[in-house]
């Protein structure tokens, strides 16, 4: 037994001593170099990442099919529940999810409009819902490296070297002209996202908010790689963790998949269905009175 505490204890020293290195390394680095060679360092670093993650087929992807679980989370930690179910998305504005397997609640965003359908029918999505997404887009890492890392007032800088859930790593921070500052851990080892942490104010309250995201377990799928967990945390509270079980990329997905008529079409077939179930089972209570 104090053999074992010796060896832990030695591990933890060493685990500290490290820790201790890299941001004695990363001051050193980030302090010594010049803005323009800050902003180069951290442009290299995310081309690296986008050849990482597929190049040009993962530049130019057009659409992507993905099935998971998804756990949600309430205020306070607390595990709210399970879903199973299919996301569709033409990134970065149209994104589609159904529930397993009945298929029968649906939200769709497209930019700056929504639509709900659930067991009352169809509805339009709530302005939190759509001002939700819209955020999300913003912060969105795919989209920051297929779209954002060129557009006006975008300020990149290298955030030097960690330990980043035990793996070396560069982080790449970048403020964008809303004053978002957004900072991705790079692993060295296969220059692939392990961690993005995004920092902003509450539109209302204006205080500070932290949001972080863990990307792990990636898979090679038609040239792109693939977290398969995903997991969302916001000052220090977890809001969900999403286990992916497969995906397709480019099925070539209609934008007309992505509208409210697509929903009244879906409505038409399982709220049939969802009406002769009310009426057998009204039928069913009224006869057994």
């Amino acid at each position: 037994m104090r053999v074992i505490k010796r060896v832990l204890f030695s591990g933890i020293l060493l685990a500290g001593l490290f820790l201790v290195g890299a941001t004695r390394a990363a001051a050193f680095q980030t302090d010594q170099l010049m803005p323009d060679e800050s902003a180069a360092k951290a442009k290299e670093i995310l081309q690296q990442v986008i050849q990482g993650l597929g190049g040009n087929t993962y530049l130019k992807l057009h659409d992507s099919t993905c099935t998971l679980r998804l756990s949600q989370f309430g205020h306070s930690g607390d595990l709210n529940g399970f879903a199973k179910i299919i996301d569709y998305t033409i990134p970065p504005y149209k994104d589609r999810t159904e529930n397993l397997p009945k298929r029968n609640q649906i939200t769709v965003l497209n930019g700056d409009k929504g639509w709900v359908l659930d067991l009352g029918g169809v509805s339009e999505a709530s302005e939190v819902d759509i001002s939700q997404f819209q955020d999300d887009i913003r912060k969105d890492i795919d989209n920051i490296l297929r779209h954002r890392l060129t557009e006006p007032g975008m300020i990149l800088r290298y955030g030097g070297p960690d330990v980043v859930d035990l793996k070396e790593a560069d982080w790449v921070e970048l403020v964008d002209s809303e004053n978002r500052t957004i900072r991705i851990a790079v692993a060295r080892s296969t220059h692939l996202p392990i961690r993005k942490v995004v920092v902003s104010r509450d539109q209302n309250t204006r205080t500070k908010r932290d949001e972080v995201e863990f990307y792990s377990n990636y898979h090679p799928i038609n040239g792109i790689q693939t977290p398969f967990q995903i997991t969302r945390e916001r000052n220090g509270i977890k809001v969900y963790q999403a286990f992916f079980e497969g995906c397709d990329y480019n099925t070539n997905l209609s934008d007309s998949y992505f509208t409210k008529d697509s929903l009244e079409e879906r409505w038409a077939k399982v709220g049939k269905k969802h009406k002769e179930k009310k009426s057998d089972k009204d039928k069913h209570d009224s006869s057994s009175k």
